[in-house]
């Protein structure tokens, strides 16, 4: 008896030992950090002890580091917020396989008040970075004090640089918060010379990540010249909680296209001194900003007078990069040989798969894949955005994949074609390299046939270079001519 005591003691304290040694990140904040209970996702991001910057500004696509998050509900400044295996969402894998070594842990509380990046949006809390040493089921208890904010970023105006940010009703409402639509204003130097002149404009969207503070504080005149025509050149801010609105109206982002048409734009133009008619306001952008760019101006035909779009994400979804969604047989991850989808390309040689990168878009929001649903599929009823691919298997939801149609600007063309096409006369320009890092290349080679069989006069071109090395001077150089010689037309 007393032997079977013994052993039933060794097993109790075995089963505690290995309670007490459950990997676990507890993370608190700290009274006054902001009023009310807090509701939401907190992340833990890990980096390699070597890392040169804080974890929170991860993930780095080419070598994504562990995360882990949990939501939690009603939580008052000091309670404890525990991130364990049994309730996180993890990148790659369990919080118990971590590799034994060093790392470099930090902890954000976010709170999605409107930036796109958990680890930079205003007004997340976040920790010190913590070194800690991590050694299978002995790990010990991490705690981390979430005593920072991220604090808004200031733009710094330079001679000929403005920002302009406008309130936004429509989206206001949206979100049931005050919110801007941002911009850069560069100005020619003809505009302070002379006080009666106006101007044609040209906006201009960034590529997913991008945003109009890049340009903060830039000490020289960014160029407004199209070959020798000033114009007002607006660099628009895309970001929002979900990634980059793409300025479409969304289900799940709110009106971004109607904030940007009838309140940003008409602001700007009183304000500037733009000539304000459709024949002398332009839009442009390169990849999610081409995509956006070539949206607005078959959306809105009536308010831009031509648009140049350069290597833009997919315009057929019949090619969303080497996926045909609307093929009832496809999946995301894997193609009909059971071999890995890839989603980026380094020259031939595929450099990013589409698994891994929607396992490690799952911890966190505001990423690139996620972007695309936010923006293009219907509100779930759990006020998320309805899911194109299952996340474990890669299996399209063809519900979905259908609901998608109405932003395939292909499609829209096709469908549309007898009220767009006087419209849109003189005024597509789309480019794009042959081997686009993305494989975007596809889907405007079946525009450009779309386009040809509809009869358009549309400029569609797939030139010699990738993602970024088809912007070459030459072709930036014929965009400013083409502009200008459209400018020209409508003078």
């Amino acid at each position: 008896m007393r032997l079977r005591n013994l052993s039933l003691l060794a097993a109790l304290l075995a089963v505690s030992c290995t309670v007490q040694a459950e990997p676990k990140f507890s993370v608190v904040f700290p009274p006054g950090a902001f009023s009310g209970a807090f509701s939401g996702r907190v992340v833990i991001y890990l980096a390699n002890a070597a890392a040169k910057e804080e974890p929170r500004f991860g993930p780095d696509w080419s070598h994504p580091q562990p995360m882990y998050a949990a939501k939690f509900a009603n939580v008052k400044a000091g309670q404890q917020m525990v991130i364990t295996d049994a309730n996180a969402i993890g990148f790659p894998g369990k919080i118990a396989a971590l590799p034994d070594g060093e790392y470099e842990v930090q902890a954000v509380v976010d709170r999605n008040l409107g930036g796109r990046a958990i680890g930079t949006s205003p007004g997340n809390l976040y920790s010190d970075v913590q070194r800690v040493r991590l050694s299978g089921n002995r790990m010990q208890s991490i705690v981390l004090d979430c005593s920072h904010v991220v604090s808004a970023p200031t733009f710094q105006n330079t001679n000929g640089l403005r920002e302009l940010s406008v309130q936004s009703k429509l989206l206001s409402d949206w979100y049931h918060r005050p919110t801007f639509i941002h911009a850069a204003v560069v100005l020619p130097a003809e505009w302070s010379s002379d006080p009666t002149r106006k101007f044609p404009i040209y906006y201009l969207v960034p590529g997913f990540g991008g945003s109009y503070m890049d340009l903060s504080g830039h000490p020289e005149r960014v160029a407004t010249e199209k070959d020798n025509v000033p114009f007002i050149v607006v660099y628009l801010d895309p970001n929002c909680p979900t990634g980059h609105c793409v300025f479409a109206d969304s289900a799940n982002n709110g009106p971004w296209g109607k904030a940007l048409i009838t309140e940003f734009i008409p602001q700007l133009e009183r304000q500037y001194r733009a000539i304000g008619t459709m024949q002398t306001r332009y839009v442009g952008g390169h990849s999610s900003g081409g995509w956006a760019s070539l949206w607005l101006q078959v959306a809105y035909p009536d308010v831009f007078g031509g648009v140049w779009s350069t290597s833009p994400d997919p315009v057929d979804f019949h090619q969303f990069q080497l996926v045909d969604i609307y093929k009832a047989s496809s999946n995301f991850f894997f193609d009909s040989a059971g071999r890995q989808i890839p989603i980026a390309r380094q020259g031939q040689t595929p450099w990013l798969f589409a698994k891994p990168f929607s396992d490690m878009e799952r911890p966190i929001r505001g990423e690139q894949l996620g972007s695309f649903e936010a923006a293009f599929s219907p509100r779930g009823a759990d006020g998320e955005p309805l899911k194109l691919w299952n996340r474990d298997t890669g299996a399209i939801d063809s519900t979905v994949a259908r609901s998608w149609k109405q932003y395939d600007i292909a499609d829209k063309l096709r469908r549309e074609w007898p009220t767009l096409g006087p419209k849109l006369k003189g005024k597509l320009h789309v480019y794009c390299g042959d081997i686009d890092t993305f494989y975007l290349d596809g889907a405007v080679k079946l525009l450009k046939r779309e386009l040809t069989d509809l009869g358009s006069d549309a400029v569609v071109e797939i030139v010699p270079g990738d993602h970024m090395t088809m912007m070459t001077r030459a072709l930036r150089d014929r965009i400013n001519h083409e502009m200008a010689n459209q400018f020209t037309k409508a003078k």
